[in-house]
């Protein structure tokens, strides 16, 4: 749907987290007034509506994809389906109703659990300030093919993580960033894919005492990705107090309840 210039200044003011739902929800708004193109007046409209009945808008949690799926070159892995089915487990935990129980007053859009999925280390969906974020990762591996010193994998690795001589090319991991540049450059498979799947992060937040999340420190299969979602969700509503973030919880409480019964579990080691 268009939107006139007025319309589209206002929803920029609109803080980037709650942004797309209130721009989806706008737009309803004008299709339920019978106007092709969004107004002011339907951003105001909807503006009133989240200030006063903000916990009727409230889900008790929200996923945020980047724009991998549309056909973004720098994915590190593709799993179409994946926020769905992250969708259908947090739905499952039934959050808002958990977090009615903890928040005192109404719930706000600030008090939901967040999670992103990012599909290579851009990490558009900014995975690393939100509850739960995942980060797409590709492994390199140096094979055991003939190396034709072309140099595409060096050109491509944007973290100087890979060299190249005569014998062919060596991995830095301490700087390599799992994005599989180096992987599609290479034309002779000297560079292979060893494993792929997602990084995850756990605890980020925003707001007055803001929290960079913690990565749990390995690559995960995409096939376990599901589990750990239900894993933290679980550890998060066992341990939350008064609707607080994740990230406080892990700052009061410790990581190392999650570590343990991720473990537990078969999902660490």
């Amino acid at each position: 749907m268009e939107w006139n210039k007025e319309a589209a200044e206002a929803i920029k003011k609109v803080p980037f987290f709650v942004r797309k739902r209130v721009k989806a929800r706008v737009e309803e708004e004008a299709q339920r007034s019978g106007s092709n193109m969004v107004t002011l007046e339907h951003v105001r409209t909807c503006q009133q509506r989240f200030l006063h009945k903000m916990e009727e808008e409230v889900k008790g949690y929200e996923v945020e994809t980047c724009f991998g799926p549309t056909g973004c070159p720098n994915r590190a892995i593709q799993t179409e389906a994946l926020a769905v089915e992250l969708e259908r487990i947090l739905a499952k935990h039934d959050l808002k109703t958990f977090l009615r129980g903890m928040v005192k007053g109404h719930l706000k859009m600030h008090h939901g659990f967040r999670l992103s999925v990012s599909d290579c280390p851009n990490a558009c969906s900014r995975p690393q300030i939100v509850d739960l974020g995942l980060i797409g990762a590709a492994k390199p591996m140096v094979t055991d093919e003939e190396c034709s010193n072309c140099g595409g994998c060096v050109e491509a690795c944007k973290e100087s993580a890979i060299e190249l001589d005569e014998q062919g090319p060596t991995i830095s991991f301490d700087k390599c960033l799992f994005c599989g540049a180096c992987i599609r450059q290479c034309p002779t498979g000297t560079i292979s894919e060893e494993k792929s799947g997602y990084r995850i992060l756990v605890g980020g937040k925003l707001g007055r005492h803001p929290r960079l999340a913690e990565d749990m420190g390995e690559i995960f299969p995409v096939e376990a990705v599901p589990r750990i979602v239900d894993t933290v969700v679980e550890f998060y509503k066992r341990h939350c107090k008064h609707g607080e973030r994740l990230g406080g919880t892990i700052e009061r409480q410790g990581i190392e309840g999650l570590v343990a019964k991720m473990k537990n579990r078969g999902l660490l080691t």
